[in-house]
């Protein structure tokens, strides 16, 4: 069982560090941001191309990846998300899917379409309770409680994160105060991206990476968003882990109904507390 709790923090992690960004996307500018999935799988295959390059090195190789993904949000949130500001959501869902279309068959161009595996950098495990855990999954847990505190103090005592929160509470009011909300949510963007990578590169030796890795994460960030509240940075936290778990026991008992599980969960949010888009 500790096993199975092991493996639900470590995806509930990976969530949580992509969801983020999407969370606040979606809470702050109402726009579904389907190209959150793009920016993922290119992190994972950027840190596949700069592994040579990196002499195998997966800190040096994560780190470069995460630069390398870094002017594709950057196009997307210029030339596309900032377009649809104070649009409709219909928009949001058709432009930002149709960018991950696009980017999916770029990365077959370049790649193919085969899966492609990364072996564990770390590659020793840990015992625990007669359990042998691998050490790079709690390296993720730790690294997403990490990123979960940091993002934290970020939000409460930076100028940057008090004027997003401000805005995620109350937009008219600081755009009144003659502050450039816009301006303030594409930095927060870039760093949504950024992490939406590291998601990516977390991800990619626990499996193997693929063209189509995008579409899987992106929905799985919707339900976490919507059981957590669109731009609720705590609830994102708990939503995450909660449905990694929610995971992880699925496929314990019935793998093919894992993923399942999450959506039925997040009917049931609906049922009882329907958002207003």
């Amino acid at each position: 069982m500790f096993e199975v709790i092991a493996y639900g923090l470590t995806i509930g992690g990976i969530l949580y560090i992509v969801s983020i960004g999407f969370s606040l996307t979606f809470g702050s500018m109402r726009i579904v941001n389907f190209a959150h999935g793009l920016v993922y799988a290119v992190g994972a295959y950027a840190l596949f191309a700069l592994l040579p390059v990196a002499k195998g090195n997966f800190v040096i190789a994560a780190i470069l990846a995460i630069l390398a993904s870094l002017p594709v949000s950057y196009v997307i949130e210029k030339f596309v998300i900032r377009r649809l500001y104070g649009k409709s959501i219909d928009y949001a869902i058709i432009a930002s899917y149709a960018v991950l279309l696009i980017g999916v068959d770029l990365i077959k161009w370049i790649w193919g379409a085969s899966p492609v595996p990364i072996s564990d950098p770390v590659g020793t495990s840990v015992s625990f309770f007669a359990l042998e855990i691998p050490l790079y999954r709690l390296i993720i847990i730790g690294l997403s409680f990490l990123i979960f505190i940091s993002l934290s103090i970020f939000f409460k005592k930076s100028i940057i994160g008090k004027i997003v929160v401000a805005g995620l509470a109350d937009r008219e009011a600081v755009l009144s105060l003659g502050i450039d909300i816009d301006k303030y949510f594409a930095i927060v963007f870039i760093l949504g991206s950024a992490l939406a990578s590291l998601g990516g590169i977390l991800y990619g030796p626990i499996s193997t990476i693929h063209p189509y890795m995008g579409f899987r994460i992106v929905t799985l960030c919707f339900a976490v968003v919507i059981v957590g509240g669109m731009g609720n940075l705590r609830g994102t936290a708990i939503a995450s882990y909660t449905l990694g778990m929610v995971m992880a026991v699925t496929a314990w008992y019935w793998g093919a109904a894992a993923d399942a599980m999450i959506f039925v969960v997040m009917a049931v949010v609906l049922i009882f507390r329907p958002i207003e888009l």
